[in-house]
């Protein structure tokens, strides 16, 4: 992923530096595996341990170089330790295949990608939660189709949002355990070379579950599952963004984007105060949705495996983690600074002379004893006056002399009586955050 999009803390997983660094923890701790239960000596181990140092961007270069010949990556690094361990080297790999140690540090990394992500949901859950408490209370329409409905709170707009912030974060938590999973099974999978036992004791020591079976990898749907979590986080973010897009309209303009000092909006308009935050998100979601899609592609593979998921993991591996981490941070600073402007909430509110409250008349006729297809007849042609003539909805129900019939003045005032559509909002609270207050 460009930098432009790229945070320090994710894509320092991704680097050639980081990858080598995996690569040789995995076959030093397959080889402690096989010293444990007696198969390499362990003066071969000490001396691997002692010998194999860390990576630096020179012995990357290095090992390109290699890879140049050997036209393969494992057998390149595997070079570079002999060359850099001496005799002791020939233990490392033994019985494995290059899978062991791709699939088993992919696993590693897609685990600590993992970390950072829910670190970066969790930023954002809190952001939100404290945006919805701030705004439990203040007035707003809601809308249906881009219409009118009838009222809300900005507060519980983002309980929906941080609802389902925690369900994606119980999809990634559920990925991260399903990801997190190593083999060191050998060519096929069927542990001819090696015992169970050593996998066993590598994956603990690596931090990660042994595959109960593989192939000569570890099977796909595993990762798809994981970028298809990172998708669906990506789908909810972009909702939220589409969101804010919509209510910084200059005809809504309810909430806007953070405009800090000296931003400029476009080259040609210096009015313009654009929602560019909220429509990078957008944009950002639709790599993730894409990564998912290639993922998924990667699950049917020939036999015991083939090669053509591999070219496919190198981009979305990197790509898909570094997006979604960068989507969750711009996001939680976009909520953190979200500008919200209850006055203009009260005035869209107050747009329609009242009609959003008809379906308050429709009810009350009903208790009353008529017919709902004869109440919606009475209500809906005086919603429409207001739309078709300019009539007020409140001065036409109070000439209806249909409705008159049914209901007093002072009845068809009370339908206007403000806070009956958020009368419940303490509830909705408790229900998602645990606590109204």
């Amino acid at each position: 992923m460009i930098p432009r999009y790229s945070r320090k803390e994710m894509s320092s997983l991704w680097t050639d530096v980081a990858r080598l660094r995996r690569w040789r923890d995995v076959e030093l701790a397959a080889l402690e595996g096989m010293v444990e239960h007696g198969i390499a000596p362990r003066e071969a181990l000490q001396d691997c341990l002692s010998r194999a140092g860390d990576f630096s961007e020179a012995d990357a270069a290095r090992i390109e170089e290699i890879e140049r010949t050997t036209k393969h990556d494992v057998i390149a690094f595997l070079t570079f330790m002999e060359e850099r361990i001496g005799p002791s080297a020939r233990w490392l790999h033994l019985g494995m295949t290059s899978s062991d140690v791709l699939d088993t540090s992919l696993g590693m990394s897609l685990r600590d990608a993992a970390d950072l992500i829910l670190q970066g949901v969790g930023r954002a859950m809190a952001a939100v939660e404290k945006r919805a408490f701030e705004h439990k209370r203040t007035v707003m329409m809601g809308r249906s189709h881009g219409i009118h409905a009838e009222p809300i709170t900005f507060g519980h707009k983002l309980a929906i949002w941080y609802d389902e912030l925690r369900r994606a974060e119980a999809r990634i938590l559920r990925a991260r355990e399903v990801i997190a999973v190593g083999k060191i099974s050998g060519a096929v999978g069927t542990f001819a070379h090696l015992p169970p036992a050593v996998e066993v004791f590598a994956c603990k020591k690596l931090g990660l579950t042994p595959a109960p079976a593989s192939s000569q990898i570890v099977q796909r749907d595993r990762h798809a599952e994981f970028f298809s979590a990172l998708a669906l986080l990506g789908a909810s973010i972009e909702k939220f963004a589409v969101e804010i897009r919509h209510l910084q309209r200059t005809e809504v303009r309810e909430a806007e984007e953070p405009f800090t000092a000296g931003q400029k909006g476009s080259s040609a308009m210096p009015h313009k105060r654009n929602p560019i935050l909220s429509e990078n998100l957008t944009g950002l979601a639709r790599l993730l949705r894409g990564y998912a899609v290639s993922a998924l592609e990667d699950v049917a593979l020939w036999h015991e495996r083939d090669i053509s998921h591999s070219s496919v993991e190198r981009v979305i591996g990197p790509d898909a983690t570094i997006v979604a981490d960068f989507m969750l941070h711009r996001f939680s600073g976009l909520m953190e600074n979200l500008r919200v402007y209850p006055e203009q909430m009260q005035k869209n509110l107050d747009l329609l002379g009242g009609v959003v409250n008809s379906q308050r008349l429709l009810l009350e006729l009903a208790r009353k004893g008529m017919d709902r297809q004869a109440a919606y007849v009475i209500v809906q042609r005086n919603a429409m006056r207001m739309f078709e003539q300019g009539v007020s909805f409140r001065k036409s129900l109070l000439e209806d002399s249909d409705l008159l019939k049914v209901m007093t003045p002072a009845e068809i005032e009370d339908c206007f009586s403000a806070g009956y559509h958020i009368k419940h909002v303490d509830d909705i609270f408790q229900r998602v955050f645990g606590r109204s207050e």
